[in-house]
C-alpha cells in the first residue's frame, strides 16, 4: 500500500529530494472550459471587450506555472526550462494544454495542472460578461476534465 509523502507522525512536511539526481522531467496537463458557441465565435474573431483572450490566458498560465510553489504550499521551487500552453477550439469548448519541462529532482505535474487551471480561469474571467444570463448566473459555463495526460522522467524526448 502506498503512503502519503507530505505527512508523517510529526505533521505536514516538504518531501526531501536532496538525495535524488537531476534528470529531465516533463508533464502535460489538459482541461476544458465549456462556453456558449456565441462566446467561442467572439474569442475566435477577436471581438471580446477585454482584449485577446487566448494570448492573455497563455501569459496567465505561464505566470501561474512559475508561481506554483507560492500557491501550493508543499511544492518545491523548480528551475523550469520551458512552458508551452496551447488551445484547441470545439463548437462549445476550448481545451487548454500545458506542457512543463525541467531538469530537476522532482516532477512538474503540479506546475502543469496549475498552468492549465489558471489559463482556463483567465478565459472565464475575460468572457464572463457574455456568459452570464439575465440573473447573473453561469448556466452553461464549466471548467472540467483537468488532468495529467503525460509525465516523463528521464530521457529528454523533446530533443530527438
Amino acid at each position: 500500500m502506498k503512503e502519503l509523502t507530505h505527512v508523517d507522525e510529526r505533521g505536514v512536511k516538504m518531501v526531501e529530494v536532496g538525495h535524488k539526481g537531476e534528470v529531465f522531467r516533463k508533464a502535460v496537463a489538459k482541461g476544458r472550459i465549456r462556453l456558449r458557441p456565441e462566446t467561442i465565435e467572439l474569442i475566435k474573431s477577436g471581438k471580446t471587450k477585454k482584449g485577446n483572450v487566448i494570448a492573455t490566458a497563455q501569459i496567465a498560465g505561464i505566470l501561474a506555472v512559475k508561481r506554483t510553489p507560492e500557491l501550493i504550499p508543499l511544492c518545491h521551487p523548480i528551475p523550469l526550462t520551458g512552458v508551452d500552453i496551447t488551445f484547441e477550439f470545439g463548437e462549445d469548448y476550448i481545451e487548454a494544454t500545458c506542457e512543463v519541462r525541467a531538469y530537476y529532482k522532482t516532477g512538474v505535474e503540479m506546475e502543469a495542472l496549475t498552468g492549465v487551471s489558471v489559463a482556463l480561469l483567465t478565459i472565464w474571467d475575460m468572457v464572463k460578461a457574455v456568459e452570464k444570463d439575465e440573473n447573473g448566473q453561469y448556466p452553461f459555463t464549466r471548467i472540467e476534465g483537468i488532468h495529467v495526460v503525460e509525465k516523463v522522467k528521464g530521457k529528454d524526448h523533446s530533443l530527438q
